[in-house]
């Protein structure tokens, strides 16, 4: 229902997402020291959950496995190792983010877990190193909130789209790079490569995620860059007539500066149906690529089968 959808504010949330981007990273790290590499990097994301965010259970010395996540109801990085043992790292409103490096670090170690990795954010410009960030951080539980509720009724609406591909696809998943919701559908065929050139991310690392010809749609709340949220919607290689086409609904419309197109989520969540309105925007800027690209639609695709 429409007012299952919360309404986000930019300046009270975008600090808290600030903060929750970092924290996000400091978890995908740990799967890029831990994890054996799979395509386009899936095995890096974190998946949602009923608390927020996970990532796949890592492996660790001693037969143990464990899972990290950003825990939105419980307010702070949780972890969980198989052998039952719990703990959180708390988010601390005005805390920096190297503390929450420190804080992270000094719990991984107290499970004798593994605690090296890069320190370096990923995809956002100019950032120090963790260690070195000692700025106060915001942290508002009511901006965790608006930001679970969201991803509660999102997720949803695009494990539905996901459902109606037989073809490759990627999981439903959040890439703690961009801090974004994204699912991916691939027409199978290799595409060129990609010019890589990504602030804060290896080329190398780009070009295996654009190895194949994609449609890729999802869902960007903001993170370290304070932004209205917006869903969105792109192809790789992008064809020609792309940017030219009309989509639904009326209020999504190309940006030629991300070159994607875009939907804000508040045109979706003062809609009727907003559940319907964001199908109908991913539905048709699928439709625009693959018909554009010339994929095998019908060996591609089916009716999504219901729960």
């Amino acid at each position: 229902m429409a007012q299952d959808w919360p309404s986000f504010d930019v300046e009270r949330d975008s600090p808290t997402f600030a903060t929750l981007h970092y924290a996000s990273q400091l978890l995908g790290k740990v799967r890029i020291a831990n994890a054996a590499w799979a395509n386009h990097g899936w095995h890096l994301t974190l998946r949602p959950d009923s608390t927020g965010l996970a990532t796949l259970p890592t492996a660790c010395p001693g037969g143990r496995s464990f899972t990290l996540g950003v825990d939105l109801c419980q307010h702070g990085i949780a972890l969980n190792v198989s052998d039952g043992t719990r703990d959180l790292l708390p988010f601390v409103d005005g805390q920096s983010i190297a503390d929450l490096h420190a804080g992270f670090i000094a719990m991984l170690d107290r499970h004798d877990l593994p605690s090296r990795f890069n320190g370096r954010p990923n995809e956002i410009p100019d950032a120090p190193p963790f260690a070195d960030d000692h700025a106060p951080r915001r942290y508002n539980p009511v901006s965790a909130e608006v930001l679970r509720s969201a991803l509660a009724v999102v997720v949803p609406v695009f494990e539905t789209f996901r459902a109606g591909f037989v073809g490759k696809g990627s999981p439903v998943q959040f890439y703690w790079g961009s801090f974004d919701l994204a699912v991916t559908r691939f027409s199978g065929r290799p595409a060129p490569q990609h010019p890589g050139g990504i602030p804060g991310l290896p080329d190398r690392i780009t070009r295996e995620a654009y190895s194949h010809e994609e449609s890729s749609a999802g869902f960007w709340p903001g993170g370290a860059t304070a932004a209205e949220p917006i869903f969105y919607s792109y192809a790789y290689p992008e064809p020609a007539d792309f940017r030219e086409a009309s989509v639904v609904p009326d209020a999504a419309s190309f940006d030629a500066n991300l070159a994607e197109y875009t939907l804000p989520y508040e045109a979706v969540r003062s809609a009727a149906d907003p559940a319907a309105e964001l199908m109908g925007f991913l539905q048709s800027t699928y439709d625009l690529a693959a018909n554009l690209q010339h994929w095998d639609r019908e060996a591609l695709e089916r009716e999504p089968v219901a729960p």
